[in-house]
């Protein structure tokens, strides 16, 4: 078996002259990999400054907060609308490049849950047969078929069904799974790292008199969010690497193949680890030794609360009351 490395490849199997790649090939995966990192995800984007970068943290949590419930307590309509409001408003403070990604994404996984969901929690129709003989024989008249027109049954497609219990299943999983998806990026993307953690600091404050560690909970979060970039930058570069190598991947058996994705996998985690090494490295220079308590975090961001605070929560607390009162509406 021969071996492969990162940096090029040993061996007849190599060539770094232009091949074309069928549509699936490990050639194509690898530039997937790299596409897919490409643009910025969970990662601050400092231009174009939109009204949304103005915002306070704090309110932004909020407003997180309300688009995880009220998804999931609300009616179909009011449902839909979330997801029409943070697509509209994604497109309208996001660069095109972004937006485009960002949406795709979490459009693509919301559509598989709802079809998996829709078709699958109520969809397949019971095979169960009634224990009691039709009305016709035991001499009873038929049950009068509804007025208003009403069918449980929405949609047939082949053996499959979908009911009306199966379609608010899936609206309610896949909305919750845009919204939380979404608008989780949308703060990523118009706060930063220290905005965040200050915020969330501001909110945990109170729970240090139940002996909660706050500080390292604040800490932990700055170093994660710091993390992010790392982990995806590396994933991107070594993929980039492998392509511009330009590998015969025909001539390469499958356990050869598959030796270069093993080795591929573990350098990603190789530098994912030296980058932490470095880090830790980095705060030990500087005196820490382990207790976030007898250290001072700086977030370098000023919290204020201004008019476009005030505006965002009239606009939360309208958008509560439409929920409310569409529920008492729509039946």
């Amino acid at each position: 078996m021969r071996f492969f490395s990162i940096g090029g490849a040993r061996g007849s199997s190599a060539n770094l002259e232009s091949v074309d790649s069928p549509w699936f090939s490990p050639e194509r995966i690898l530039k997937l990999i790299s596409g897919a990192t490409s643009s910025p995800i969970g990662q601050f984007i400092e231009s174009p400054r939109t009204f949304l970068h103005s915002v306070d943290p704090r309110v932004k949590m909020v407003w997180l907060l309300a688009l995880v419930v009220l998804p999931a307590r609300s009616n179909i309509y009011m449902r839909t609308g979330l997801v029409l409001y943070l697509s509209l408003l994604s497109v309208l403070v996001l660069p095109t490049r972004i937006w485009m990604d960002q949406l795709g994404r979490a459009a693509f996984l919301s559509g598989i849950l709802f079809i998996m969901l829709g078709f699958g929690s109520d969809g397949v129709p019971s095979t169960v047969q009634l224990r009691t003989p039709p009305s016709s024989i035991i001499g009873l008249p038929d049950i009068p078929s509804s007025l208003g027109g009403y069918s449980y049954l929405v949609m047939k497609l082949g053996p499959f069904e979908l009911t009306r219990k199966g379609l608010s299943v899936a609206t309610t999983s896949a909305c919750l799974t845009f919204t939380i998806f979404q608008s989780a990026s949308l703060c990523l993307t118009t706060t930063t790292p220290e905005q965040l953690a200050s915020a969330l600091w501001w909110f945990m404050y109170p729970l240090n008199l139940f002996g909660v560690p706050v500080a390292e909970v604040i800490f932990t979060l700055l170093l994660s969010l710091r993390f992010i970039n790392l982990a995806f930058d590396e994933v991107r570069n070594i993929a980039l690497g492998i392509v511009a190598r330009r590998l015969y991947w025909q001539k390469l058996t499958f356990m050869e193949t598959l030796d270069v994705f093993v080795l591929y996998i573990q350098r990603i985690f190789k530098n994912i680890f030296n980058h932490a090494d470095q880090i830790s490295k980095a705060m030990i220079a500087r005196g820490f030794r382990g207790d976030c308590k007898a250290h001072k975090i700086y977030f370098l961001s000023k919290s204020g609360f201004g008019f476009v605070d005030f505006a965002s929560l009239l606009c939360l607390l309208g958008l509560i009351v439409s929920a409310i009162v569409s529920e008492k509406i729509v039946i």
